[in-house]
């Protein structure tokens, strides 16, 4: 492959990344209730990982085709969003001084499983995720290239995948960090990744709401 494309892709994937969406709002709730992240992040790479695979199989062009199936993802993204914001809203992780300072298991912690289910479902519904990979993504690819088409979207489909995983192992690490020098931030921190969860919920909803009112 072009390696100018290659580069070009990387610089983009990760700048979208970097961008605050319900992937980080999920990363942070999981490294300040969580003793690992891995369960988490793990789940969000599989979601990532199924998406990648379907683009690069051609359901990517299906669904680019068929508008209302971004909006019904839209809208289930949205409730999941809500839920698990609501859920982190009405029960904050707890943590006493002595566990922040030993850095054993946070209370009421997840089962490990349901972190990675609940990632690869935060990942599989995010709208944003799903328009990278599905709009962006094939912008980065050569017809002419001796790559076939499929093989190209895969590759760079990984490159996204794995800025993902450098990203959000920095911000979920990152919020253990804080936790750690400042346990008092717990249920602050906790607030911020429930409401921003709700506050993207809605503003998924009201952005299709506006599409289909300017339409």
């Amino acid at each position: 492959m072009n390696t100018e494309l290659l580069l070009a892709c990387w610089g983009m994937m990760t700048l979208m990344v970097l961008v605050p969406g319900p992937d980080w709002a999920y990363i942070i709730d999981a490294g300040t209730r969580d003793r690992t992240i891995a369960p988490a992040l793990a789940g969000i790479l599989v979601g990532y990982l199924v998406a990648v695979t379907a683009v690069a199989v051609g359901v990517g062009a299906a669904v680019a085709a068929l508008p209302w199936v971004l909006v019904v993802l839209t809208f289930a993204a949205a409730a999941y969003l809500s839920y698990l914001g609501i859920r982190v809203l009405r029960q904050p992780p707890a943590l006493v001084a002595g566990d922040a300072a030993s850095g054993s298991d946070v209370a009421a912690a997840p089962r490990p499983w349901l972190r990675l289910a609940q990632g690869a479902g935060v990942s599989g519904l995010n709208p944003k995720g799903l328009l990278v990979l599905v709009v962006l993504l094939p912008q980065f690819t050569d017809a002419a290239g001796s790559w076939p088409l499929p093989l190209q979207l895969a590759v760079l489909g990984l490159i996204f995948v794995g800025s993902c995983a450098l990203v959000y192992s920095v911000v979920g690490m990152s919020a253990r960090a804080v936790l750690r020098f400042r346990p008092s931030a717990m249920r602050i921190i906790s607030r911020v990744s429930g409401g921003a969860m709700i506050v993207l919920a809605v503003a998924l909803v009201g952005e299709q709401v506006s599409h289909f009112a300017s339409a």
